[in-house]
């Protein structure tokens, strides 16, 4: 979830990693690099295709790559202006594609623009719509199909979760929210190839925001086709839907009619799979041909066993799992309890022991690489003897008279194995019993809607995780943790927190970046500080890639491409 920078060309897609997949035992030992470096280009070999998800005879196709949807046992959806989990996002990136992307040192370039401008007050970008871009159907994209995009997900009909808040800087763009107007005021068509876009206040983070999903380009005429258009989606991506098996997968096709010309791999081959174990044990019979992502890694079972091979890639990520409270609920409501839980985690042992040193420990609620981690900040350390005063001084000597407290959390990679060891370190460094309660992934986040919508009614405690949809600290602070923003499942609410985002998203001249990343910096102490989060540890993008695949690149960001007609099956 989550400014991008700018600069030029080169095609990058930036395809948001996915989740984990079904059992089975394990056949052949894969190969790895350990530690890639995050712009190291990758490669994979392969197997039969797995149709339902196993089939494990015959050679690995020629003309397809099998890339597992890993946490799900189906999308959700494929409507980009509602992009949801990660799993969904992979593939709608591979489809749908906007006016920019990030290229691999996660700077802005051109995609469905071929250019931009940006007025002296920062506040009016006028783009360039690109000579040539179609949509997967053949048809020509025109400056209106942006305005149609961005209106459709304004529209209350539409129900885009977060574009009120990715938009919510473009002037006239509340009221299309709120259903007081169909178009946005400061969105328009100035003619076929331009489009011009005016903020109520200099963005820094703005062309960054629009390599986000929901900010993509649909096709208004399959759209309003009827109820089942996903089912054959088409946008200007480099891929098109030719088959989508409900609870089984989904079956993409080379876009003949993408503007950098047609990807090198005719098809991607995408099962379903709701486990990260499953998928590894997949890829080791040769039925997959990339195993693990940002959010659902290689198991960290079993990363004693594939470090030093070659498929194995290794590389940062801007993503931090954290612990999150409902602050609207006992005991939670209490600083001190939070403090007591926070203080209580030894998040050393978590990553290098209970983990196996496959993720990084975390001080802080940004990611390390992320722009303003060089500022420094004071974390609340491992401290158990401190940690049972803070229960003391919130009124639980003991942990006596706490109410139940149940720890909520999602299907997918090793979130088991974590929230277990969290659970024996409250026990033992609190003498606090937690109940464990674990949800499909899909379901996870709808109780995470309901924690926003109906606090009451929502989750109390929850382990959970946010990867940059933007890298730039204003996706973490201001997305997640500023007072009323729909992001903000937990509630937090701090005056002077706000006061601090507030004006630090809105610098947008670049004289002014040291003046933002201080505000940032100080905003984040205050939400550390009074335990908004507990941040646990930063998940290294580790992953399977067989040495058959050419043309993708591991980024902070994820799995990328620089031009899709360069990737290829060796």
């Amino acid at each position: 979830m989550r400014a991008r920078l700018l600069s030029t060309i080169s095609t990058i897609i930036v395809l948001v990693t996915v989740l984990a997949a079904c059992g089975q035992p394990a056949a052949q030992q894969p190969t790895s690099a350990p530690n890639a470096q995050p712009t190291a280009e990758v490669a994979a070999t392969t197997a039969a295709v797995p149709t339902t998800a196993a089939s494990a005879t015959g050679a690995a196709p020629a003309d397809t790559l099998r890339w597992p949807v890993e946490g799900l046992s189906d999308l959700t959806s494929l409507d980009p202006a509602k992009p949801g989990d990660a799993p969904n996002n992979t593939v709608i990136t591979l489809i749908f594609s906007g006016l920019v992307r990030l290229d691999a040192n996660l700077e802005v370039q051109p995609d469905g623009a071929s250019g931009w401008k940006v007025s002296d007050d920062g506040k009016v970008y006028t783009f360039t719509i690109r000579d040539g871009l179609k949509f997967g159907d053949g048809s020509a994209v025109t400056a209106n199909d942006f305005v149609y995009s961005i209106n459709r997900a304004l529209s209350p009909e539409v129900g885009a979760f977060a574009a009120s808040s990715h938009f919510g800087h473009i002037v006239g763009a509340q009221d299309v929210v709120d259903g007081k107007a169909k178009t946005a005021s400061g969105v328009k068509a100035i003619d076929d190839k331009t489009l011009e876009v005016t903020l109520d206040a200099p963005i820094a983070y703005f062309l960054a925001l629009l390599t986000y999903a929901d900010t993509f380009v649909v096709p208004q005429k399959l759209v309003e086709s009827g109820a089942n258009w996903q089912e054959s989606a088409y946008g200007t991506g480099p891929y098109k839907v030719k088959e989508w098996k409900r609870g089984q997968s989904i079956l993409l096709e080379a876009n003949p009619n993408y503007w950098q010309g047609q990807p090198g791999i005719p098809k991607i081959l995408m099962p379903f799979t709701k486990d990260s174990e499953t998928a590894y044990q997949l890829y080791q019979t040769g039925e997959l041909d990339i195993e693990g992502s940002g959010q659902n890694p290689v198991p960290a079972a079993h990363i004693p066993d594939v470090q030093g091979q070659p498929d194995f890639k290794s590389a940062a990520q801007l993503t931090t799992r954290y612990i999150g409270f409902n602050v609207e609920k006992p005991p939670f409501n209490n600083v001190d309890v939070r403090r007591a839980f926070a203080l209580a985690v030894d998040k050393p042992t978590l990553a290098n022991q209970v983990l196996a040193g496959g993720v990084v420990a975390a001080d802080r609620i940004l990611p390390t690489g992320l722009v303003g981690t060089q500022l420094p900040i004071k974390p609340l350390a491992y401290d158990p003897a401190a940690a049972k005063d803070a229960l003391t001084k919130a009124g639980f000597t003991d942990a006596q008279g706490l109410p139940e407290i149940t720890l909520a959390y999602g299907q997918e990679g090793d979130n088991e194995t974590v929230v277990q060891a969290l659970q024996s370190m409250w026990e033992q460094n609190l003498g606090v019993k937690v109940k464990l309660q674990s949800f499909e992934l899909a379901t996870f986040s709808k109780n995470l809607d309901t924690t926003y919508y109906t606090p009451t009614e929502g989750l109390q405690f929850y382990y959970s995780v946010w990867g940059a949809d933007y890298p730039d600290p204003q996706n973490f602070l201001s997305l997640l943790l500023h007072t009323g923003n729909p992001n903000n499942n937990g509630h937090f609410s701090d005056a002077q927190f706000d006061q601090l985002v507030e004006e630090a998203d809105t610098l947008g001249d670049r004289t002014q970046i040291e003046r933002r990343l201080q505000l940032y910096n100080q905003a984040e102490q205050i939400a550390i500080d009074k335990v908004a989060w507990i941040p646990l540890f930063y998940p290294k993008l580790n992953i399977l890639v067989r040495p058959r695949v050419e043309g993708i690149v591991l980024t902070p960001q994820g799995l990328i491409v620089p031009d899709w007609s360069k990737l290829k099956l060796k």
